[in-house]
């Protein structure tokens, strides 16, 4: 073989080895299958770092959960009211201490947009480590409103409805959520889903017209990346007394709640994709409903919460309960119990509106519960999952994620 020829076939064979290394594809891969893998050893090797894939977000709720205490874990699972206009010592101690998942305000922590922003920055920073808080309000429009001399008070839902334009339930939603967050408010409890509830809080009497209304408004808070709550599940429109102050019941058929109660919750859990999305709560009242269960309240009743709500409708969100403050509840049952038998009916968030003796109470039932196995491990974790997957996915992050 004469010269002119070994130099072009060795010249051919370096050719194909570059190609095989530095073209990789269909190629290289059949021809030097060993070669892509080599390649990355040797930039590992070089650089001293590997090729990581970035974590899923299934993934991340199961390193974040895995890392967790127990203590911590039922913290998540509660969110409480706090005193004061000013992260106090009181507060910052509760939150350190308990590790609360979120927090609620009312009228008694508000003065101004930059007081209130001060506020939630101070008690974030002195929040969970591993997780920041939920934020919450109450800014339904109407008589329910907080911090109405500095936040837009939205009109009521009963006049929204009878404007009969679904696009200003949007449009109110959106401009809420935008003062809300500027505070770094990131939960809004609203809008009220009940049909014909007293006092303006109802869009209207007719489940499919309220139907379309709450559409528009958690179609306005989706837009703004502002959690909401679907509420008072369900239906507490029918009710006659005040669940502050006392329970009721609600003495309609199974047959006429389906009909009516039902239907702006059934038909949002079916628009939404049943919820997976985590974009909202559903809020569970505490009314008697015996057509569904004689014995429980709806926030504590397994045959509402995971039968019903759950398992029935499909609903793979987060369920919350009201305060377990009011009367309704705490005229009837002690802190350390309640809280226990919200979780074991499916609730994954208690809340505690007001007193930090109260809030403490619950946790220390829950703890109980959990140490001794009526509420499981893996009941825990179930419900502390979702609570870090919305959390992730509405950008509340743990500082090194």
């Amino acid at each position: 073989m004469d010269k002119m020829l070994k130099r072009r076939l060795m010249a051919a064979v370096v050719l194909v080895f570059l190609l095989a290394v530095l073209g990789g594809g269909l190629f290289a891969s059949r021809l030097f299958p060993q070669v892509p893998a080599a390649v990355e050893k040797t930039k590992e090797a070089l650089t001293g770092q590997e090729t990581k894939r970035p974590l899923t977000i299934d993934e991340q709720v199961e390193e974040i959960v895995s890392s967790m205490s127990t203590t911590e874990k039922i913290g998540q699972l509660m969110v409480i009211g706090v005193q004061g206009t000013e992260a106090n010592e009181d507060a910052l101690y509760v939150l350190h201490q308990f590790h609360y998942g979120g927090i609620i305000l009312f009228d008694r922590n508000l003065e101004s947009k930059a007081q209130t922003k001060a506020l939630v920055q101070d008690l974030q920073a002195g929040a969970d480590e591993k997780l920041p808080l939920f934020v919450g309000i109450d800014e339904e429009g109407g008589r329910v409103v907080r911090g109405k001399d500095f936040i837009t008070p939205p009109p009521s839902q009963e006049a929204v409805g009878k404007q009969g334009e679904p696009q200003q339930a949007q449009k109110l939603a959106k401009s809420t959520a935008a003062e809300l967050k500027e505070m770094g408010i990131n939960v809004n409890f609203a809008p009220v889903a009940d049909v014909g509830a007293a006092d303006g809080r109802s869009y209207s009497k007719e489940p499919y017209e309220t139907l379309k209304f709450v559409q528009a408004a958690g179609e306005g808070y989706k837009e703004s990346g502002m959690v909401y709550a679907l509420k008072h599940f369900p239906g507490i429109g029918r009710g006659l007394v005040d669940s502050h102050k006392e329970i009721s019941s609600i003495e309609a058929g199974e047959s006429e709640l389906r009909k009516v109660d039902l239907v702006p919750f059934r038909e949002m859990i079916n628009d939404t994709g049943k919820g997976k999305d985590l974009d909202y709560m559903v809020m569970v009242g505490h009314l008697n409903y015996p057509a569904f269960d004689k014995d429980n309240p709806a926030s504590l009743s397994r045959k509402i919460i995971t039968d019903l709500l759950r398992q029935e409708m499909g609903y793979q969100g987060l369920v919350i309960t009201d305060d377990l403050e009011m009367g309704a509840i705490a005229n009837h049952r002690s802190f350390r119990q309640v809280g226990v038998e919200a979780i074991l009916a499916g609730c994954d968030i208690v809340l505690v509106c007001h007193e930090y003796q109260h809030a403490e109470d619950v946790y220390m039932g829950i703890y109980e519960a959990v140490q001794n196995g009526k509420i499981s491990e893996m009941r825990l974790n179930e419900s502390v999952r979702r609570v870090v997957k919305a959390k992730l996915l509405h950008g509340l992050r743990p500082a090194d994620h």
